[in-house]
C-alpha cells in the first residue's frame, strides 16, 4: 500500500477591493469642493429694524457720515478717497467743533466689511459718541 502524499493547502490570497474606496473618496473631495466656497461667505442675517427712531433734528446740525451704495465716503457732502484720508479730515473738522458726535449712514447695499472700515476710521479720529442713521420700516 502506497501511502499518498497529502494533498498541500494553498492558501488563497486576498485582495483589497480598492475600486469602492476610491468611489466613496471622490464623492467626499466633491461634497468638500462644492461647501468649502459656501463657508467662506458667512450666515444671512436679517438685521433687525428700528422700531422708533429718535428725533433726528440734532442729528441734521452734527457731522453726518455717508457711504453711497458705489462705497464712496462722503463727510457733509465733500468726498474722502479712503478711511485712512477719513480719519485726517475728521479730526482737522472736529477740532473746531465742541461735540465730538458724527452720524453714519450707509447705503444698504454697501458690503459690511467696508462699514466696518469706516466705523474703525471715525474711531481713530477720536469720536467719542457715534450714531447709526436707518430709515423707520414701512408700515402696510
Amino acid at each position: 500500500m502506497e501511502i499518498s502524499p497529502r494533498p498541500q493547502r494553498r492558501s488563497s490570497l486576498s485582495q483589497i477591493n480598492v475600486t469602492p474606496f476610491v468611489d466613496v473618496m471622490l464623492v467626499l473631495l466633491i461634497i468638500f469642493m462644492v461647501t468649502a466656497p459656501m463657508m467662506e461667505k458667512g450666515v444671512d442675517v436679517n438685521l433687525p429694524e428700528v422700531s422708533q427712531a429718535p428725533n433726528l433734528e440734532a442729528a441734521k446740525q452734527s457731522l453726518i457720515v455717508s457711504i453711497d451704495s458705489r462705497g464712496r465716503i462722503f463727510i457733509g457732502k465733500q468726498a474722502v478717497d479712503s478711511p485712512d484720508k477719513l480719519v485726517a479730515v475728521l479730526q482737522q473738522v472736529l477740532a473746531s467743533r465742541d461735540s465730538k458726535e458724527v452720524y453714519l449712514e450707509a447705503d444698504k447695499v454697501v458690503p459690511y466689511e467696508r462699514v466696518v472700515r469706516v466705523l474703525a476710521a471715525i474711531r481713530r479720529a477720536g469720536v467719542t459718541r457715534l450714531g447709526m442713521v436707518a430709515l423707520e420700516p414701512e408700515t402696510n
